[in-house]
């Protein structure tokens, strides 16, 4: 039998829709909050730098990131898929590119905040 990566890429793609599920709405109020300019005293940008700039905040940030990426990579390949794209390699290729260049660059960005 032939190995699949198939566990890989699903665990990601379930980690990252479980993960945006419960983050993403939580961040669309937040920002309607902001632009009716009703701000919390705790999202200013010094608290909010303090966050990124701890190793737990960065672990957090990295983890939502990166598993949204991965998320909608997954999401984009079947649904170019059941738009009739049948390229399929081509677009798994692209798509999971795209998202561990993503996840590289998340990796980067957070390591230089300070």
């Amino acid at each position: 039998m032939a190995r699949s990566n198939k566990p890989l890429v699903w665990s990601l793609f379930a980690g990252g829709g479980t993960l945006a599920a419960f983050v993403v709405p939580a961040l669309v109020l937040i920002t309607l909050m902001a632009g009716y300019g009703y701000r919390p005293s705790s999202l200013n940008y010094q608290t909010l730098h303090a966050f990124a700039a701890s190793w737990p905040g960065k672990v957090i940030l990295f983890l939502v990131i990166s598993l949204c990426l991965w998320h909608a990579a997954h999401r984009m390949r079947t649904a170019l898929h059941g738009l009739g794209l049948r390229a399929d390699k081509w677009v798994a290729r692209t798509g999971y590119s795209v998202a561990g260049l993503g996840t590289l660059l998340t990796i980067l960005y957070l390591i230089r905040i300070q």
